[in-house]
């Protein structure tokens, strides 16, 4: 007896049809569960015109999401600086075109506010990953770990200048989380923490103290207020009102929620930007606990899913792309849910595919795209490996 593997070459259409089959369902479902509950979620706010936006984002999304899913992640190595660099000038870019809010953030498209941040952060993940491939034998090096955190903190620095403090954060997130699944040593780890917490001292301590501000006083605000109770904080505190009015919001839902005549607090103008940073204080009061409950497992499948799949890449590439969007999606459903109840900084981050907004979603399923296409090169290289004719 003895074996030999099966050559047989496969149709283009039966080819993308095994690789639609290949792709993983409950990460799809997840993505489309967390998109209705959003167009819900403003529908019921009231934001009818959001709401209708939001479902045409979510389903060009859907289909960019399927179109990546058929294709071999792997040769994006091969462009590793040309997005890198791509992102960086989308970065520059925005500081072209006059500031919305106070911030250059949007480069304004026909009919489309384009978030180049929102976009930077996922070609931030595939370029460091793809330059943490190329370092992973010298990982023991100190300048290699310093340079695939200066990769990212340039990007941030751009970020920050730009008025966005939530997504220059969510930049240094991604890298920690490349060298985190590359390997880096606990000892190098714990030397970038010890690193960033005393920048942040100096920041928010230490140079307000010598009269130097390096951040806005609102930007100061948001990253300190939350350590108060809002009963005691200061009542002309902007950040401090945005964080009452929210608990407010969340506490009036209850168990099932007050519905859409019943919910005041987005409706009357009291909670700001509700449509987007302040969405789950919106889904508390109109759903209650309830509504929360079922975000909140959408959440946790999306979440496990991006874990089960980083665990299945084929090779260390993927790993890292699979692990830099799942740091992606845990730091801002924390920050963003953990702001809205007083326990995290008010840093101004969207709540993935559950905020108003086109670049955010479009972006969300773009990188849900990516998992699945490392999704679907595992399962194609798992079943490959196996298939084998006994003779």
């Amino acid at each position: 007896m003895s074996t030999s593997p099966i050559q047989r070459s496969e149709e283009p259409g039966v080819q993308m049809r095994t690789q639609l089959l290949r792709i993983d369902p409950l990460l799809l479902l997840a993505g489309i569960g967390l998109s209705l509950c959003s167009f819900v979620t403003l529908r019921g706010a009231g934001f009818h015109s959001y709401a209708d936006k939001q479902a045409l984002y979510s389903v060009f999304g859907l289909l960019l999401a399927l179109l990546i899913s058929r294709f071999d992640y792997t040769v994006l190595r091969e462009y590793r600086y040309v997005f890198y660099g791509l992102g960086i000038v989308l970065n520059l870019a925005v500081f072209a075109f006059p500031s919305i809010k106070g911030a250059h953030s949007w480069i304004p498209l026909p009919g489309f506010q384009f978030e180049s941040s929102e976009f930077g952060k996922l070609l931030l993940i595939v370029s460091a990953a793809a330059f943490a491939v190329e370092r992973s034998r010298r990982l023991s090096e100190q300048r290699t770990v310093a340079r695939l955190m200066l990769l990212a903190l340039l990007p941030a620095m751009l970020v920050m200048a730009q008025s966005n403090l939530g997504t220059a954060l969510v930049y240094v997130t991604v890298g920690c989380a490349i060298l985190f699944f590359l390997g880096t040593g606990w000892r190098q780890l714990g030397a970038l923490a010890l690193l960033f917490a005393g920048a942040a001292v100096i920041v928010l301590v230490g140079a307000p103290a010598l009269g130097v501000h390096l951040l806005h006083g609102y930007q100061q605000q948001r990253l300190t207020t939350f350590i108060n109770p809002p009963a005691t904080c200061n009542s002309n505190n902007p950040v401090c009102y945005q964080l009452h009015e929210s608990l407010i919001a969340i506490g009036s839902g209850q168990k099932t929620g007050l519905g859409a005549a019943g919910a005041t607090q987005a409706a009357y103008g009291f909670l700001p930007v509700p449509q987007s940073d302040f969405i789950f204080a919106v889904l508390g009061e109109t759903y209650g606990f309830a509504g929360a409950a079922v975000v909140i497992s959408l959440y946790a499948l999306l979440i496990w899913r991006s874990l089960v799949i980083l665990t299945m890449a084929k090779n260390l590439f993927g790993t890292l792309v699979a692990g830099g969007v799942l740091a992606t999606f845990m730091f801002q459903i924390f920050l963003n849910i953990g702001m809205t109840i007083g326990i995290m900084p008010v840093a101004g981050v969207t709540l993935p595919l559950l905020s108003y907004g086109g670049s955010s979603v479009i972006v969300t399923f773009l990188a849900i795209g990516l998992l699945e296409s490392i999704h679907v090169q595992a399962s194609m290289a798992s079943s490959g490996k196996a298939r084998v004719l006994i003779v």
